[in-house]
């Protein structure tokens, strides 16, 4: 197989395709580093506790090690739970346009190839978490139950994207259990926030796939919806920018908080405003747009961690 018919369908031209060695193209793929945007929505709920955290704990020292060690740690775990949704729906996928071409329908490596690098990372992922104390070290360990069922639940469930948010945003609780050793109501809110927007913006994304899915009985929230999903992106992400908003006055946040939290809902609102759920390419855009709405409310959160510090 030449490498140009080996690139994945949605994601070619990019570093892998041009910059990486030959025989670490199919693993880089598998790992989706070659379109890390899940390994960045994965990031900013971690991000987010630990900036939240740290502004209550009036202590900034240790908040750039831990911002370091959850970038380092999301991409590792999104890259094995990536392989992980690989091996599972290696069949499915076959029979999708879009995911053909991922390196395990394609041929391009074997399921226990695909196991041992999914191992690899897990391992960097462990080595990464060992770092923080024993609550965050079992609070990190017990995420793994909701990674591995969601792969499932497409087949089972019209709501993937619930169990999708609950695994995404485990991050949300991370940076509360890094700095106080517990988690507490205003980092439950927090995930619970986390978990509507991620319910809306993988909404979009599943509109690409939507004809496909209902052709091989794949469900999804995209099928659920269907005409009526500006209506229920409105319902997740108001949810989304509520509930944040609660988890902000419940930490005592100060206004740089409220504006990052502004800016957020404003991006969100844009979203909605733009989508055609008929237009895959635009329903892409708009689910890849999603890092720089959670960037928007980090930067809130970290000027807020920082003043409330000094």
């Amino acid at each position: 197989m030449s490498d140009a018919s080996a690139r994945v369908a949605d994601s070619t031209g990019n570093w892998v395709d041009t910059r990486a060695p030959q025989w670490a193209r199919p693993y880089l793929r598998l790992s989706r580093f070659d379109r890390p945007i899940g390994s960045w929505l994965l990031l900013m709920p971690c991000w987010w506790s630990a900036a939240l955290a740290a502004g209550m704990a009036h202590d900034v020292r240790r908040l750039p090690l831990t911002i370091v060690l959850f970038f380092i740690g999301a991409f590792a775990m999104r890259g094995a739970g990536c392989a992980w949704n690989d091996i599972t729906d290696r069949d499915l996928d076959d029979k999708v346009e879009r995911t053909r071409s991922r390196p395990l329908p394609s041929g391009q490596l074997t399921v226990k190839q695909a196991l041992a690098f999914l191992v690899a990372l897990a391992l960097v992922g462990l080595v990464v978490l060992l770092q923080f104390n024993r609550f965050a070290v079992v609070t990190g360990i017990a995420s793994l139950v909701v990674v591995a069922v969601y792969p499932f639940m497409k087949r089972v469930t019209w709501w993937p994207q619930v169990f999708l948010g609950l695994a995404f945003s485990w991050g949300a609780l991370m940076g509360f259990a890094v700095t106080f050793g517990r988690i507490d109501v205003t980092a439950l809110v927090l995930y619970a926030g986390s978990i509507a927007w991620v319910i809306g913006y993988d909404t979009i994304y599943a509109h690409q796939d939507a004809e496909d899915d209902a052709l091989i009985g794949v469900k999804s929230t995209a099928r659920l919806f269907g005409a009526h999903t500006h209506q229920a992106l409105i319902l997740f992400y108001g949810l989304a920018v509520m509930l944040i908003g609660v988890a902000i006055a419940s930490g005592d946040a100060r206004w740089p908080a409220w504006l990052g939290l502004a800016a957020f809902a404003m991006h969100l609102a844009w979203q909605i405003a733009r989508l055609r759920i008929d237009d895959p390419e635009l329903c892409k855009r708009l689910f890849y747009s999603n890092k720089y709405a959670g960037a928007l409310l980090f930067a809130g959160l970290l000027v807020d961690a920082v003043m409330r510090a000094a």
